[in-house]
């Protein structure tokens, strides 16, 4: 007998016991009977694994398994991991699209001046070209260059790294996607999951664009367009994300090193000139809020303390925490024993 076909014999009858074995014998129970049955039950052993293996990802999922894929791509190029994982679950629907699954590409990436193995896919237009990767990490590599070596992409470089919302605004703006709600569904998944906190995680080594850095420049294998500053800890005060100044930081070398405008750092922390931050000095990289949004309503004023100092340790705005104190307006200080409203209700 055929060596499959003994296989297929003894997968049906070691579903039997053995005195139901010996009866279909005694009885001489047709051979082809007993291998059209094995045969059948192979295939639906078959067909329930491979159901199991092609069960859909769900969100959770999809995240799980590539948040570290993110952080890395964060890494190496300063794009959010927040961004990056929103966007692979809008683009891929959460790695379970035919383009994800057959191509390996999950942000929706067309052809334009590809050279490898393509794929053609009805998108906003019929039979359209899309890149096709031999894995998913060539996927989240490629993404990373398609938005460093674009120019319609580079203001988006200079936002903070944890500004996802900036960031998610940004992509729409220099049309990622023709769907004019794109920013508010990835905003819409990154709030939902919580995918914020994979910036904080990625952002303990911190990073700067290098000076040589310019859109569509041949880089070599391996070379980042970032240098790395390690030894620098990203901090949360009221949602926001904050450094402490060290020992001969100034307000030019901390816009250079966190992609930002000295402008804008000095701005973010409502600061009239650039004289250098004393040693331990909390500096934002984003704008502050109107008000505090945890649970603590006042600020005891302890001795030395400014209204500028109470709205950098709180991450208020110093015109809003005025505002919500104005017997403290026109440049008043308050006094030690003061009470400090840190919610307008």
């Amino acid at each position: 007998m055929n060596a499959k076909l003994v296989i297929l014999y003894d997968t049906v009858t070691h579903l039997m016991t053995p005195p139901q074995r010996l009866s279909l014998i005694k009885r001489g129970f047709p051979l082809v009977l007993l291998l059209g049955l094995a045969i059948f039950v192979n295939s639906f052993i078959f067909a329930q694994s491979r159901s199991v293996i092609s069960r859909s990802l769900t969100r959770r999922e999809y995240i799980g398994q590539y948040k570290d894929l993110a952080m890395e791509q964060m890494k190496k190029y300063r794009i959010p991991a927040s961004i990056i994982l929103a966007q692979g679950c809008l683009e891929s629907s959460d790695g379970n699209s035919r383009l994800a699954r057959e191509a390996n590409n999950h942000f929706g990436i067309k052809c334009h001046d590809w050279d490898g193995e393509k794929i053609f896919h009805d998108d906003d237009e019929r039979n359209e070209c899309f890149r096709k990767y031999p894995d998913v990490e060539t996927s989240y590599e490629d993404h990373s260059l398609f938005l460093t070596e674009r120019d319609r992409y580079r203001f988006l470089f200079s936002l903070a790294v944890t500004d996802y919302r900036e960031w998610a605004h940004g992509l729409g703006k220099a049309g990622y996607a023709t769907d004019p709600a794109y920013a508010r569904h990835l905003i819409r998944i990154i709030e939902e999951y919580n995918l914020a906190q994979f910036d904080t995680l990625s952002s303990q080594v911190d990073y700067s664009l290098r000076d040589d850095y310019k859109p569509g420049r041949e880089k070599k294998s391996g070379e980042s367009y970032y240098s790395i500053v390690i030894g620098r800890t990203i901090n949360k005060i009221n949602g926001l994300t904050f450094i402490i100044a060290g020992s001969g930081d100034n307000y030019d070398n901390l816009a250079k090193e966190y992609s930002l405008f000295k402008k804008e750092l000095l701005k973010f922390n409502d600061l009239p000139d650039d004289t250098p931050p004393a040693e331990g000095t909390i500096i934002f990289l984003e704008r502050k809020k109107r008000d505090f949004r945890g649970p603590q309503r006042e600020h005891n004023v302890e001795p030395g303390e400014t209204m500028h100092m109470i709205s950098q340790l709180y991450g208020i705005r110093l015109k809003e925490l005025t505002g919500i104190n104005p017997q403290f307006n026109m440049g008043k200080e308050p006094q030690p024993g003061d009470l400090i409203k840190l919610k307008r209700r």
